[in-house]
């Protein structure tokens, strides 16, 4: 990975086109990025959080923080790049993410013009002419804010993205593979035209290419219109399941839907509660002068269902580690990929090589530094119902290398001075992860943030989250307070040892 803060506009010139992916963290993004390097081009990897894109590993890719909503940044994250791929937007913001999302394609569009880019490729999304949802509108209206701006766009508006971590196909999975009846309103026997994740990237990634789809809007969508309804059916033939009866309530509409969506996904409430509103319409796409420009061999929803499942079971997912990775969610498709989250933190003097030490003997006779009794009463309740929560102990004091267990803890991530990670090995329905990561501060000491990440087993395993989340707040703040007083007082002791005069 190469340092791009500042590109260089005279070297990009004389090399091949530079492709700017902006949004590189998101899903879209995340995945596309992967697909340019393979294809061979020269990929700027442009996200609000340079250390998330520093955790893909994506070797060959520059590197670049911006922010749309701060105008100052986007120049030089811009500069230099022929063709610059938008992919943002602001649903997980609540109910001001329309305004958020025209202003910030607005300091794009702005910026491109400025930095020289030669095209600007938006992903957007299929709008009904009686469209009414504020998510769908919303898109429409970057695309239209964008067009407003110099440089040439390039619209793609898809559907419903059948992939492993697509919001909408993470709905459905979460309903369809939890929900053995389902109370649903008419919008059920709606129809869509699902495309597969892997057909979107390879429009996204040829259209610029063609001259002729510059300035131009163009549909794009699977050989196939089906209801939801239908969708849910093959996704749980495919999955091995029996497929869920629906039963349709006329007065349910989506807006009512949606409030129940936290006890039975784990997408994002914003984005879910987005997506479920615009649930209401048909929607119909012409694909053909897309199909015409950009020929390929579209799969039909039940072959992309196939990849989806299968791409997990070989996890070759392109996603951060705590999200879908599906070691993590205990290789169960029916598993969120969405995880639930709670952490806490605390600050302490001493530097990363004094607290790792405190953090690698966590667990066997140390215990957990915090709330001893809160573990133990979850360790004996799993011990009641056959798992293994009084299996104490570990292979050594102090040190762990990946595979150790830990009491029903295993090690799967281990990277000295700098994070931890266990898997919770006591039986709960669905899979979570344990984190202790370790940040130095600019300013000297260490940052300590525990973190759990849940991947929730339907309603069952939402209830669980929700009935634990006060217990949370309160065991992750207390343990990282109590790791990084642990710390201060090993490197005081260090201290004293070391100013101790030598006795003959």
């Amino acid at each position: 990975m190469m340092d791009q803060d500042h590109p260089n506009p005279d070297a990009a010139a004389s090399e091949s086109p530079l492709f700017a992916v902006f949004g590189a963290s998101g899903y879209i993004g995340s995945h596309l990025v992967p697909e340019l390097l393979g294809a061979g081009c020269r990929v700027r990897a442009v996200a609000r959080n340079r250390e998330v894109l520093e955790a893909r590993g994506w070797e060959g890719a520059e590197l670049a923080a911006a922010d749309a909503l701060k105008p100052e940044t986007l120049v030089p994250a811009l500069r230099g790049a022929d063709v610059a791929y938008y992919l943002v937007h602001s649903m997980g913001a609540g109910k001001t993410f329309g305004t958020l999302d025209v202003e910030a394609a607005r300091n794009f569009a702005a910026a491109a013009a400025e930095a020289g880019v030669r095209r600007i490729v938006y992903l957007g999304g299929l709008v009904p002419e009686s469209a009414r949802s504020a998510h769908i509108l919303s898109r429409r209206q970057t695309g239209d804010t964008l067009r407003e701006g110099s440089v040439p766009v390039t619209e793609l508006r898809a559907g419903i993205i059948v992939g492993p971590g697509s919001a909408a196909f993470e709905i459905m999975r979460d309903l369809v593979l939890h929900l053995p009846v389902m109370v649903t309103p008419r919008w059920v026997f709606a129809e869509s035209p699902p495309i597969a994740l892997q057909d979107l990237l390879e429009y996204l990634r040829r259209a610029p290419q063609c001259g002729e789809t510059a300035g131009a809007i163009f549909d794009v969508a699977g050989p196939e219109h089906l209801t939801y309804a239908q969708m849910m059916r093959i996704l749980a033939e495919e999955a091995g399941r029996r497929p869920p009866t629906v039963i349709p309530v006329p007065l349910l509409t989506p807006k009512l839907s949606s409030y129940w969506l936290r006890l039975v996904t784990a997408v994002p409430t914003p984005i879910a509660r987005a997506l479920i509103e615009g649930l209401r319409e048909d929607y119909r796409a012409d694909d053909s002068q897309i199909r015409h420009l950009v020929p390929q061999q579209l799969r039909d929803f039940r072959s992309a269902v196939q990849d989806v499942f299968r791409a997990e079971r070989e996890q070759t997912v392109a996603a951060r580690w705590t999200e879908g990775a599906f070691m993590f969610r205990n290789y169960r498709i029916d598993y969120s990929y969405y995880a639930k989250k709670a952490q806490g933190s605390a600050i302490t003097t001493a530097d990363p090589q004094t607290v790792w030490p405190v953090v690698t003997a966590i667990g066997g006779d140390s215990r957990y530094y915090y709330a001893n009794a809160l573990w133990k009463i979850r360790e004996t309740l799993d011990w009641m119902v056959g798992g293994p929560g009084r299996n104490y102990g570990r292979r050594h004091p102090t040190e762990l290398r990946v595979g150790d267990v830990v009491d029903s803890w295993r090690v799967i991530g281990l990277e000295p001075e700098r994070r931890l990670t266990l898997w919770f090995g006591m039986r709960a329905p669905g899979s979570g992860v344990l984190e202790i990561e370790l940040t130095p501060q600019a300013e000297g000491g260490t940052k300590i943030t525990v973190a759990n990440h849940w991947h929730p087993a339907g309603v069952w395993g939402l209830l669980y989250w929700y009935a634990l989340a006060p217990a949370h707040s309160l065991i992750f703040s207390g343990l990282a307070r109590s790791i990084a007083r642990r710390a201060e007082a090993s490197s005081t002791a260090s201290g004293s040892r070391s100013a101790a005069p030598d006795s003959d």
